[in-house]
């Protein structure tokens, strides 16, 4: 299982989010452009104390991400289903059955998807809220999800998954050098 965010524009959500990750062994791949420095340095800034702990890929861009993917599977269409986390979906993610490939995708901070990720999506799930209520936050979104997703799947006896991605490791994306040694 892996978590996937979208163009994010908090950085304190996204150092939240893959502290998330590397305590559940999950791998998180940061697709760019983001709103903020995704250097090493400013991801640390960011509250990423378990840095060297974080499976950790950045994408320079939507393509690029999509590109890993289909390499992933040797060009069979990419690495387990793409499962959209959206305000706009009408299936509840405690309604949907997760698979421990499954890739969780999230949004921007400020504006989700746009239609042509949310159309590539193999699936979209929302996380009910009451009436009138917009949404969450976005690191609370995802621990919800990954939570849901772990528990059906078994990830949580299993420690988690992290897909075959060593801790610190990027594939070059904006944030240029790989992670500096600890």
């Amino acid at each position: 299982m892996r978590i996937a965010l979208y163009q994010p524009d908090i950085p304190q959500n996204t150092g939240t989010i893959l502290r998330l990750a590397a305590c559940f062994g999950l791998a998180a791949d940061v697709i760019g452009p983001a709103g903020f420095d995704l250097s090493d340095r400013a991801l640390r800034r960011a509250g990423l104390d378990y840095w060297e702990h974080a499976a950790l890929v950045r994408h320079v861009s939507w393509e690029t991400f999509l590109a890993a993917r289909l390499a992933a599977r040797g060009g069979a269409g990419g690495a387990g289903r793409l499962v959209l986390l959206t305000t706009a979906a009408e299936t509840r993610h405690c309604d949907f059955a997760f698979h421990p490939d499954d890739v969780l995708l999230f949004g921007r901070e400020s504006g989700g998807v746009p239609s042509d990720v949310h159309a590539a999506a193999d699936a979209r799930l929302r996380i009910p809220l009451l009436p009138g209520r917009r949404s969450l936050n976005l690191a609370v979104a995802c621990g919800i999800a990954v939570a849901e997703a772990l528990r059906q799947t078994g990830g949580f006896e299993a420690g988690g998954v992290a897909a075959g991605v060593e801790p610190g490791t990027t594939d070059g994306g904006p944030a240029g050098a790989p992670p500096a040694p600890g």
